[in-house]
């Protein structure tokens, strides 16, 4: 890219923060990772304001909720989340002046607790024993008994539509501008609407592509076959029997979303792919490694599984998967475990070959004994 084509700005200012949802880039992986003769993109949702493809739903529920007149003017907006939807629905909530409160199951990462509460929302966190069925559940209570708007993520129509509206034709009319189309669609599931809204554009725009539906081998929810059992709003009613714990947050709660069900039973799927445990961590530090591509766990997901379907598929092939967000959202998660805030020996090395500013390691914590330790053993 010249430098002049990046100095031609953006385009006219924008009225507030959401205007900046979608028109997120195609970005094309290198053979460092891709496999020679094919072509992967990775459609980096991290390039939306709140850093993940969650800013869709909650911009769509809640202007689906004002033009229909459920959400009404201070009226408070709760959600359960993983974290990335809680996020997006803070943020639209502090641009709008509505209150937001938020649950959470403890076991999701800390940071995205505090990035909701910089936004202004409440966050309450539900016992890890309650999996994501007790945090929807949670937020289903607060609703009733406090006359609060929720916003149904997982039940939405407006979910999925938005993706149907605008992130399917953001593919397809971003590779008709290099005379191309996507013979490979690859996706995981969450709540469902990326997968139900852009994979139903997709088969009706371009029927020859093949849609991938991916999910953690562990929580094998869609290929057990057994359907959620739901109250009547479609919220589950209890946990899913397949369901067993995954690193992959924001993926594959311990039930099918009602959105997810509707795009399975359109047939939508071509293909249903398994992630096994671990890959999905290495693949998204060997983005970050190889590709300059800072994504988080479902990020390295969907690409293990874009890779794999690419090493089938006919040469020539274009394969376009989601990096649903950024690898910020998992400071505190096994993503990176191995990465140390201090300086690694080599870094030492590297500090001590110039004579300047030279930030020596700290020196090893000395053991004191207490009087009462002395005494043990026979001193005073």
């Amino acid at each position: 890219m010249s430098i002049e084509s990046r100095g031609r700005g953006y385009g006219p200012p924008v009225e507030n923060i959401t205007h900046t949802i979608g028109n997120t880039p195609l970005v094309r992986i290198s053979e460092k990772l891709a496999p020679a003769g094919r072509t992967i993109y990775a459609k980096c949702e991290f390039f939306n304001p709140l850093s993940s493809v969650k800013d869709r739903l909650a911009l769509a529920i809640i202007e689906n909720a004002e033009k229909n007149g459920t959400l009404k003017p201070g009226q408070t907006v709760v959600e359960a989340t993983s974290g990335n939807t809680g996020v997006a629905v803070a943020m639209v909530c502090a641009q709008r002046g509505y209150p937001c409160v938020i649950t959470m199951a403890e076991t999701f990462s800390i940071e995205r607790r505090t990035i909701m509460r910089q936004l202004g929302a409440k966050v309450i966190i539900t016992p890890k024993e309650g999996k994501g069925t007790g945090m929807v559940e949670k937020a289903r209570e607060l609703a009733e008994k406090h006359g609060w708007f929720l916003c149904h993520q997982f039940e939405s129509d407006a979910n999925w539509k938005f993706h149907y509206e605008t992130t399917g034709p953001e593919i397809l009319n971003d590779l008709e501008k290099i005379h191309q189309s996507p013979d490979y669609f690859v996706t995981g599931w969450g709540s469902g609407g990326t997968f139900t809204g852009a994979a139903k554009y997709l088969k009706e725009n371009s029927p020859h592509t093949k849609i991938v539906l991916a999910e953690p081998e562990t929580a094998n929810l869609v290929r057990s076959g057994m359907k959620t059992v739901r109250h009547e709003d479609g919220t589950p009613m209890i946990s899913h029997p397949a369901f067993r714990g995954h690193p992959i947050q924001g993926w594959a709660p311990d039930f099918i979303p009602l959105v997810l069900e509707k795009g399975l039973d359109m047939n939508l799927h071509d293909t249903l792919i398994d992630i096994p445990s671990g890959v999905a961590i290495k693949m998204s530090q060997a983005l970050a490694k190889n590709e300059g591509i800072f994504t988080g766990v479902s990020g390295g997901a969907s690409m293990w599984a874009a890779v794999q379907i690419a090493r089938k598929a006919p040469e020539g092939s274009v394969i376009v998967t989601i990096l649903p967000d950024t690898a910020e959202r998992y400071l505190s998660t096994p993503l990176f475990s191995k990465i140390n805030s201090d300086m690694s020996e080599d870094e030492y090395e590297i500090a001590r070959s110039t004579p300047s500013w030279i930030l020596d390691p700290p020196a090893p914590a000395v053991e004191q004994k207490s009087g009462l330790s002395m005494l043990c053993c026979g001193r005073k």
